[in-house]
């Protein structure tokens, strides 16, 4: 299978709940034991706005590399007019490739990478 031509929005659906298993892991880790606390702490990084933000740093940080670059750009610019109504669609195309490539890196079995890149999120 060529994971270059699955559909960026079925590897962003993969990526979300891949990326949202190891914030939650991280925070029930990191010693919060109440679920209202965890669900509080986990917005920040699961939001659009927050997957946008933290996407944008490794951009700038030159963190990515050019094969990861270029699932991010598939994902971004992925023809679609709807987004949730707490964010705009540009933060909403920023967030989706950042799922896209967690879901592209899961598939491809590059846990060490996903590990990498969650330990800059989380740092």
């Amino acid at each position: 299978m060529n994971l270059l031509e699955i559909n960026v929005l079925v590897l962003a659906y993969l990526g979300d709940t891949v990326y949202e298993n190891y914030i939650r892991k991280h925070l029930i880790q990191s010693g919060i034991a109440n679920v209202n606390e965890l669900q509080k702490e986990a917005v920040s990084y699961v939001s659009a706005k927050g997957q946008s933000y933290y996407l944008q740093q490794m951009i700038d940080d030159s963190f990515l590399t050019e094969k990861e670059l270029d699932v991010v750009k598939r994902a971004r610019n992925y023809k679609t007019t709807s987004h949730p109504k707490n964010c705009d669609i540009i933060t909403y195309k920023y967030a989706t490739g950042l799922e896209a490539l967690i879901g592209y890196l899961d598939l491809d079995n590059q846990k060490e990478r996903i590990d990498e890149i969650m330990n800059f999120i989380l740092s």
